[in-house]
């Protein structure tokens, strides 16, 4: 189920651009699915080491063989980490970004607390967390194919599929030592938030 693919990676390099390190640093994207991101904004940073991430191990064969096929020497081995499950986090790392990009098809709502408390372990100092997808605006549909969509997530999911909320978001930042740093409209409907530690 996807809402959108490639046709959104533009914009979120711009605004990655603004905001990435500037000098070598390890990034880590959380749910990389078919590792297309890493492989995309790596042409651009080749400064930076991504790490790509995903809790099924049957997609990590998939990143690799596409990092083999691109000759990318900054995209790292992919690696299973389950938001889920604390004990399949990186141990001893630290990140200068953590990113999150369109995953509300695959988790449920309630996968949001993880994502902070991972970050809040992971990033360095002066680290941020990148979240970018169609979300709730406290409560609020931001347009009718948003509402549409939802209502297609809760018929088809399982485990409380849904748009997440942005209040949730904060909520969950505010409990592991987050907070909202920037928030940024997005094309599509949707938005891109920023968030560092407290």
């Amino acid at each position: 189920m996807t809402r959108t693919g490639s046709r959104n990676r533009d914009a979120i390099l711009d605004v990655l651009k603004g905001i990435f390190p500037r000098e070598k640093s390890d990034v880590l994207e959380l749910a990389a699915g078919t590792g297309m991101h890493a492989h995309y904004f790596a042409q651009y940073f080749g400064h930076i080491t991504f790490h790509p991430s995903d809790g099924d191990e049957n997609l990590l064969p998939h990143i690799e063989e596409l990092t083999r096929q691109s000759g990318l020497a900054n995209v790292a081995r992919p690696r299973r980490l389950d938001l889920r499950q604390p004990h399949t986090w990186p141990d001893g790392e630290e990140f200068g970004a953590i990113y999150y990009i369109n995953v509300v098809q695959t988790a449920p709502v309630s996968i949001v607390g993880r994502i902070m408390q991972c970050s809040s372990r992971l990033l360095a100092d002066g680290g941020f967390l990148f979240v970018h997808g169609p979300l709730l605006d406290y409560g609020r549909f931001i347009s009718a194919f948003d509402e549409e969509f939802d209502r297609l997530l809760r018929s088809v999911g399982q485990n409380g599929w849904a748009l997440e909320d942005i209040a949730e978001l904060h909520r969950a930042a505010g409990r592991h030592g987050m907070r909202l740093d920037d928030e940024i409209d997005m094309p599509s409907n949707d938005f891109a938030l920023i968030y560092r530690r407290a």
